[in-house]
């Protein structure tokens, strides 16, 4: 996967060969003409420091599609005058690490350095991984890597503990748009209407890359005697992809809207239909998959507490295989929402307990439920007259307090009568009585 940080000011070529894709056409030759990525990359920032004090060093470029780290790799190399090898975790292996060693071996023997470039490299596994360490040791290579992925998770420790990581964002909207511009530039194209590069720039999310292919099509259908492309035409060059998912449109929001009420009311079919319209309209899948894991718990709650692992089981099985084989595992979490029994109790009871503590203020922790670690703490009276649940019967102290002095009477959950809170519900009534029977016993 090839990725750009592009130019804002004339530093691509217009005179590049036509064949090019408009990404690389405008991949910047220097530094000073990257747009974005200014927390790395601006006067006194970390990469700024290593290009000007020539310190080279191996690190890991985390960061979403679209925003660089290809071409920041590169950018890097030829600051340095080094080898540049480049390796795809998806399509390579060990043989192609052997293969990058010895090709930085012949050039070291000339006094020149190496970069090997490792792109995706969570998709190496750990043995994989383990083959580039003693190179990055020994200084034969300078080891960069690039994933989409949290390195803390997918890369093992002893290679993380030996780079530096730079976490790259995604473009915001005022980099995107300057990117339109100079991309039109390029080009030679008619210049984007503001609401048609406003839109394009929503439609990209911040991927570059993805912009520019936008740009390029949409610049490809325009006519040589138009005035500026429009959104007609802007729809024209993407199709059903812009005109089904207006992302952060009100249709966005209304086709997000659809699928978590389809899931509250019980209805797969249609929580199906609208997952897929999400996945068809372009949405981030990781995007639906954080929905679905808030719906387990805002409408399912402990009606069925298996909602939750599903949801979560099936964002990781998507991390691990990708679209489209880990769509279906989000699928089969759509279903399971929509068809299990539905209790919001623990988000009303949540949200009351926070609505009250902002309004009642700090009560004192009740003397019996303090720990007292020091002689003059237990002096006080700190833990006295506490009953430890497990040595009474059935597991429970009936009659203890362990709200602050009037709050006792206070009920924030009160489970609904379906699912496992059926009989949550059940066991809660039984309690009370208990403390009730306690209660009467002592007056």
């Amino acid at each position: 996967m090839t990725e750009s940080l592009f130019a804002d000011s004339p530093g691509a070529s217009p005179t590049a060969h036509l064949n090019q894709p408009l990404a690389e056409r405008l991949r910047p030759g220097h530094l000073d003409e990257v747009i974005g990525q200014r927390q790395l990359l601006g006067p006194g920032m970390p990469l700024r420091v290593a290009f000007e004090s020539g310190r080279l060093h191996s690190m890991i470029l985390w960061g979403p599609p679209g925003v660089g780290k290809t071409t920041l790799a590169r950018l890097m190399t030829q600051a340095f005058d080094a080898q540049f090898i480049t390796i795809s975790a998806v399509l390579g292996g060990v043989k192609e690490i052997r293969e990058a060693v010895d090709r930085a071996q012949a050039v070291a023997a000339q006094g020149r350095r190496t970069v090997v470039f490792v792109d995706e490299v969570h998709r190496f596994n750990k043995s994989q991984q383990d083959a580039f360490l003693p190179h990055v040791e020994s200084g034969l290579f300078t080891f960069i890597g690039a994933t989409t992925e949290n390195p803390s998770f997918e890369v093992n420790s002893a290679l993380l503990s030996r780079a530096s990581v730079h976490v790259l964002k995604s473009l915001d909207e005022a980099e995107l748009l300057a990117l339109v511009e100079r991309a039109v530039q390029v080009l030679a194209s008619p210049p984007f209407a503001p609401a048609a590069a406003k839109r394009l720039a929503a439609y990209a999310d911040g991927d570059a890359r993805r912009l520019l292919n936008a740009v390029d099509a949409a610049a490809a259908l325009a006519s040589p005697a138009a005035i500026a492309i429009d959104e007609a035409m802007l729809e024209r060059a993407l199709g059903e992809q812009l005109r089904r998912y207006d992302k952060g449109g009100e249709q966005f929001y209304d086709v997000i809207s659809a699928l978590h009420k389809s899931v509250r009311g019980s209805d797969p079919d249609a929580a199906l239909y609208w997952f897929a319209r999400m996945l068809d309209g372009g949405v981030d899948v990781r995007y639906i998959a954080r929905r679905l894991i808030r719906m387990a718990s805002e409408d399912i709650g402990l009606a069925d507490p298996r909602a939750l692992r599903i949801c979560l089981d099936a964002a990781e099985t998507y991390e691990r295989l990708g679209s489209p084989e880990g769509e279906l595992t989000l699928a089969q979490a759509v279903v399971f929402l929509a068809v299990a029994p539905k209790s919001n109790a623990v988000h009303s009871a949540y949200k009351a307990v926070r609505a009250l503590i902002k309004t009642d203020g700090s009560r004192a922790v009740p003397l019996h439920l303090r720990n007292a670690p020091t002689r003059l703490m237990t002096d006080l009276g700190y833990g006295r007259d506490y009953r430890y649940a497990h040595d009474e019967p059935g597991g429970f102290a009936a009659g203890v307090r362990y709200m602050p002095e009037g709050l006792e009477e206070q009920r924030f959950y009160e489970p609904v009568g379906r699912g496992l809170e059926l009989r949550i519900g059940e066991r809660l009534t039984e309690l009370r009585r208990l403390n009730a029977a306690h209660q009467s016993s002592q007056e």
